[in-house]
């Protein structure tokens, strides 16, 4: 377990920024793009089957979804996306494994990803501190995702947040007297749907055709389709080497994966 020093600029949506920061894993994996995906813990069949697509397809796509290892919709996620690429954010200190159920899902984001905590040691979750957790969840997103949720649920109040921080609100579409919190959402015009998930993920990258390329921050540069004269300035003669070697092509200043 280390702290994290340098300031992470997400955070600063933050109502308060953390005062000490914890982790476990790979700090590299902040500097990706990253979704943030939450939801009840007892998702119906339909919410498991689509948060599990929607996390692996961004996965293939370069990007980091954080989640806060919950019991449901939370899991899913983690494992949609394989622990490398999933940030979780815990609402205990980083020696404590909880939920209990999902411990080895925790010791694999541990060894491939990376797990954070501002809380000191021995400290044990408490209502509050879920609350703190679902703040930073919602902070280190680029935007949030939420696949089913309750009017008076804990994801609502993500909700929350996110609506304050200025973030987008995307929620998978359910029937009439289903998860009614992300119905009202979409009724009163906050959140927008994900009705197709690879049209949804495609805004975020594509899934390169050559499996040469390293995803690396030159891959995950190159998702955002930067031009040219960026990617030089940033990354110097490798963006010529990519070209020769057909991993990225360039057109009208601009670069995209092959």
């Amino acid at each position: 377990m280390q702290i994290v020093t340098e300031r992470i600029t997400p955070l600063e949506d933050m109502k308060k920024y953390p005062q000490e920061l914890y982790y476990i894993g790979n700090k590299d994996l902040l500097k990706r793009p990253k979704v943030s995906i939450v939801g009840t813990r007892r998702p119906s069949n339909y919410t498991k089957q689509f948060t599990y697509s929607i996390a692996k397809s961004l996965a293939n796509r370069g990007v980091c979804v954080v989640s806060g290892v919950a019991m449901g919709v939370d899991a899913i996620a983690h494992n949609g996306a394989k622990p490398e690429n999933t940030i979780a954010v815990v609402a205990n200190s980083l020696d404590i494994k909880y939920p209990a159920v999902n411990r080895s899902l925790i010791e694999e984001i541990e060894k491939k990803g990376l797990v954070l905590s501002q809380f000191k040691p021995t400290f044990k979750a408490t209502p509050w501190s879920f609350v703190v957790r679902n703040e930073i969840v919602v902070a280190l997103g680029d935007i949030l995702i939420v696949t089913e949720a309750d009017i008076n649920s804990g994801s609502m109040r993500s909700v929350e947040f996110a609506l304050r921080m200025g973030k987008k609100i995307f929620v998978l579409p359910h029937h009439i007297g289903e998860s009614e919190g992300t119905n009202q959402l979409l009724e009163n015009g906050l959140a927008e749907p994900i009705y197709n998930i690879e049209t949804f993920s495609q805004k975020f990258g594509v899934i390169p055709s050559n499996n040469k390329i390293k995803k690396d921050d030159f891959f995950y540069f190159c998702q955002t389709s930067p031009t040219l004269d960026k990617a030089v300035a940033k990354f110097g003669s490798r963006v010529y080497e990519a070209e020769l070697e057909g991993l990225i092509h360039i057109e009208n200043g601009l670069i995209n994966l092959v």
